[in-house]
């Protein structure tokens, strides 16, 4: 089963379009078949965002986790996602 990568994003939010590459990148060079992107807009989808307790964007969650409460570097990004994969079942 994929990871699945939520990137939460509102209008106006400068740093939101590097979340929402960076994510992109991933599952381009993952595969859509080990990891699953989606952008979530905040003012949309509010009460998801903060059932998450996602207060400020971007934020990004991985399988309904928030784990980064801002922008991470690429690299810390891809780190996250290749250590959940070796966690995952086979």
């Amino acid at each position: 089963m994929p990871i699945k990568i939520e990137v939460f994003t509102s209008p106006g939010c400068g740093k939101c379009g590097r979340a929402k590459e960076a994510m992109l990148t991933l599952v381009l060079e993952l595969g859509e078949g080990v990891v699953r992107g989606h952008e979530v807009n905040m003012l949309e989808e509010l009460d998801h965002a903060v059932a998450l307790g996602v207060v400020a964007a971007p934020a990004i969650s991985i399988d309904g986790e928030l784990v980064f409460t801002r922008l991470p570097s690429a690299r810390r990004l891809r780190q996250t996602l290749e250590g959940r994969l070796k966690e995952a079942p086979a």
